[in-house]
């Protein structure tokens, strides 16, 4: 298959592909529809009840089915919950690190997937820094490859499990106003949530300082806020973004004290808006600087901010599972 590429805000998206094509991998939410995107969050609603009641019933459809968890970059809850997700559907599970692997001996991309494809691995779960890397992978192998995130590209999988979160509390997503805080110019994850929120309806605002902000967003039909009370006052939900520490080196923000007292997430900012603002973060969290503690680890009111990061976490295995079904077992 070949893939043809091109430019939205200084990064490389795939062009649109037919619905077939999507769904013989999921390298990212561009061009996926509605209805798949609608069948892919039934699904995992599903799976999500199960986790919640004996992960033991679910019927073992992958059985005899291997999946290569190949990542080139670290990670926790990613990594964790789509081996887990494989394990109860049955499926086993060959994890790969670069640093352990013939990479380091300066094996290419393209040979460590052919090899592995050559050991009769049903599929890839691919992590890597470089944007395009899993469309890339995706052209060179048969089997399917679901994107983990790659460089500043997408995330679709974390996309997914924001939408489920945001679903089950609101009961809906179209009309719902969600505002995107933090990193917007170097996240996968503001990326292809911003994707998957509008093709199902969602109203979608961006707050950072402009530094963080990519040239000409207002093109992807989100709003654009630079005050983060502004910002607040305007959303249903928020999804708060890991600032990487870098940035406050790299020129981007004067300082990281700065950027937490003008864009941390905080329980004085929340309180000042006498309503309840379910908050959301992808992962790893930086405490004190994009979000306090009393937000990142507030449950229930009191307070006027509702911490969904569990509940994120508990359908991340579920959206992975659902993923991994609908590739593997149609």
């Amino acid at each position: 298959m070949i893939v043809k590429f091109f430019l939205i805000l200084g990064t490389i998206f795939p062009a649109t592909l037919n619905v077939h094509e999507v769904l013989n991998h999921l390298t990212g939410l561009l061009g996926l529809p509605a209805g798949t995107l609608v069948e892919l969050l039934d699904l995992a609603a599903g799976y999500r009840d199960g986790l919640n009641r004996e992960p033991e019933i679910f019927a073992p459809m992958l059985a005899n089915r291997r999946v290569a968890l190949v990542f080139f970059e670290n990670s926790t809850r990613t990594r964790f919950s789509f081996e887990l997700a494989a394990r109860h559907l049955g499926a086993g599970t060959l994890s790969f690190t670069a640093a352990s692997s013939s990479v380091s001996k300066g094996e290419t991309l393209s040979d460590t997937i052919r090899n592995l494809e050559a050991m009769k691995v049903d599929a890839f779960v691919l992590r890597h820094p470089s944007s395009g890397a899993a469309d890339f992978v995706a052209s060179i192998t048969r089997r399917p490859v679901i994107n983990a995130g790659d460089g500043t590209h997408e995330h679709p999988t974390q996309a997914l499990l924001d939408i489920l979160t945001l679903r089950e509390y609101f009961g809906k997503i179209e009309g719902l106003k969600v505002m995107i805080l933090g990193d917007i110019l170097h996240s996968r994850v503001a990326r292809s949530n911003i994707l998957g929120l509008k093709t199902l309806g969602a109203q979608i605002a961006v707050c950072a300082p402009s530094t963080l902000l990519p040239g000409r967003i207002d093109q992807l039909g989100v709003q654009v806020f630079t005050s983060l009370d502004k910002a607040l006052a305007w959303a249903d939900a928020a999804i708060v973004l890991r600032l990487q520490l870098e940035r406050a080196t790299g020129g981007y923000i004067p300082s990281l004290e700065e950027y937490s007292a003008y864009y941390g997430l905080t329980d004085e900012k929340l309180d000042r808006l006498k309503r309840l603002l379910p908050v959301l973060h992808p992962g790893p969290i930086n405490r004190e600087i994009e979000i306090s503690n009393l937000v990142a680890d507030r449950i229930q009111p009191p307070g006027y901010s509702s911490s969904m990061l569990m509940e994120q976490v508990t359908n991340g295995v579920a959206v992975r599972m659902a993923v991994l079904h609908r590739l593997l077992a149609g």
